[in-house]
């Protein structure tokens, strides 16, 4: 029988900072402080790698303690297909495999959006909801994570849809309410329309609402008229971390 772990190390790769710190699986929190040190600039896989080594061996982990990596690129089978905040050589380089020579440790890659979301499932605001979970981030794009109980399905990109001839993201995304000054009221009909556009052709059983705005989602949710239950996440900027080592962890057992 497969070895249940207690703990995994989970690793957030930004553009500005790589924070990790290992897991207790049974509660989602940290089991120890959270570290962060700057990405190096340029943020290269040997670079980054480098950074790898020295977060993980900042804690004490017993040798099969898997490691779960966010990164920001579209992940297949744990290589980058882009870029995000980080060097262009990462595009077409084996993400898992970087990472498992940098910590001597088993690795799993999941793309930031993704592994956040997943950890708003397993520990968060969707903990324990059945069928379909659309976890969306509004922050200076829209990310995405589609969960359907309690598997991920990656890279859905939901903030690229095209909706009105646009790139949603370039409509209704927090970063353009900033730049244009809108009030919460007026941001709301672009809300709306991606909302229920999502709506229409996923069906979903749960919204979840991240990114910083989130904190203020008294503001704005109250404003959407939906037929699925919409709510704000919880995890806050630990979501990626913890999502990342439950996905480890997973995929270890």
């Amino acid at each position: 029988m497969a070895k249940k772990h207690a703990l995994a190390l989970g690793i957030d790769v930004g553009g500005s900072g790589i924070k990790g710190a290992p897991v207790d699986l049974t509660t989602g929190e940290f089991a120890a402080d959270r570290i962060r040190i700057p990405t190096p600039v340029p943020a290269t896989p040997a670079a980054v790698g480098s950074v790898l080594g020295e977060l993980t061996s900042s804690f004490t982990l017993p040798k099969d303690t898997p490691v779960g990596l966010t990164f920001p690129a579209i992940i297949k089978n744990g290589v980058a297909k882009s870029a995000a905040n980080v060097d262009d050589a990462w595009i077409g380089t084996d993400v898992a495999e970087v990472a498992r020579r940098a910590t001597g440790l088993r690795a799993v890659v999941a793309n930031d959006a993704d592994a956040a979301g997943f950890g708003e499932v397993v520990y968060g605001a969707a903990r324990e909801q059945k069928g379909l979970v659309l976890v969306i981030t509004l922050g200076t794009g829209i990310g995405s994570a589609m969960i359907h109980d309690g598997v991920l399905i990656p890279n859905a990109e939901l903030g690229h849809l095209e909706i009105d001839g646009f790139d949603a993201e370039s409509r209704a995304s927090s970063g353009v309410r900033e730049r244009e000054g809108w009030s919460f009221e007026e941001w709301a009909p672009r809300l709306q329309r991606y909302f229920a556009h999502v709506e229409f052709l996923f069906s979903p059983d749960l919204f979840v609402v991240g990114g910083g705005i989130s904190k203020k989602h008294k503001e704005f949710l109250p404003l959407l008229d939906l037929r699925t239950p919409i709510v704000p996440a919880k995890l806050r900027n630990a979501a990626g971390i913890v999502g990342a080592a439950s996905l480890a962890a997973r995929q270890a057992s």
